[in-house]
């Protein structure tokens, strides 16, 4: 074999130059692959997130900011509350509970339109409610309201004469409504003006005072 046809000796460091520069590259490829992962999984996780919101929000929870004293001292101008939008669909009604419901087309208050009221329940389908004395009767029962401060248990006023739905006599609460009234009697507009509310009305259950912290409370 001719000097010529021996294999010549390669280049000082060229493989291993050439295996460094291919296992950069697959660094390099494997960190872009991390990163591209990485921003898929956070994209995908703020988009549960947002939907997950907005579902609890559509079917399970929402916060209302309360805009009148309609219903002090339970509930302040400012205050906000959480509304369980779920309650009725695990159980009815009960006397006593703060609801929100879509504002009745009868009602007529001074103010600006609201989409929703909150109001608590006196009365339920089927009962009769009446007054004596500004006291409260269902069925002829005293009705007891610890939700009011002690000065104003008697204060309950039968509202406008002409009403269909004031307490100037008994009145007997339709199948499927309810009969609300505010927790401020003197300043609540409610179903001794506008009548009583159709359940299927009804957003929520009012179970939570939120805000301010200084009033953080159950309802």
């Amino acid at each position: 074999m001719d000097a010529d046809d021996q294999p010549g000796d390669a280049p000082a460091g060229g493989p291993a130059r050439a295996r460094a520069t291919g296992a950069r590259r697959g660094r390099h490829a494997t960190q872009k692959e991390r990163s591209g992962h990485w921003l898929i999984e956070l994209v995908s996780v703020v988009v549960v997130a947002v939907v997950v919101a907005v579902l609890l929000r559509t079917f399970v929870v929402a916060t209302y900011s309360i805009p009148s004293g309609s219903m002090e001292p339970t509930l302040q101008v400012g205050d906000r509350i959480m509304v369980d939008k779920l309650a009725y669909h695990l159980h009815g009604v009960g006397t006593g509970d703060v609801i929100v419901f879509s504002t009745p087309h009868l009602e007529n208050c001074a103010g600006p339109p609201v989409a929703d009221l909150v109001k608590r329940v006196i009365a339920l389908p089927g009962q009769t409610i009446s007054l004596s004395g500004g006291h409260v009767y269902i069925d002829g029962h005293f009705l007891p309201q610890p939700w009011l401060s002690p000065q104003s248990r008697n204060d309950t006023y039968p509202g406008p004469g002409n009403a269909d739905f004031s307490l100037h006599h008994a009145y007997t609460v339709p199948a499927g409504d309810v009969y609300v009234m505010g927790d401020n009697r003197i300043r609540s507009c409610d179903s001794r003006y506008w009548g009583p509310v159709r359940e299927s009305t009804i957003v929520g259950k009012a179970d939570f005072r939120i805000w301010p912290l200084s009033r953080l409370g159950i309802l």
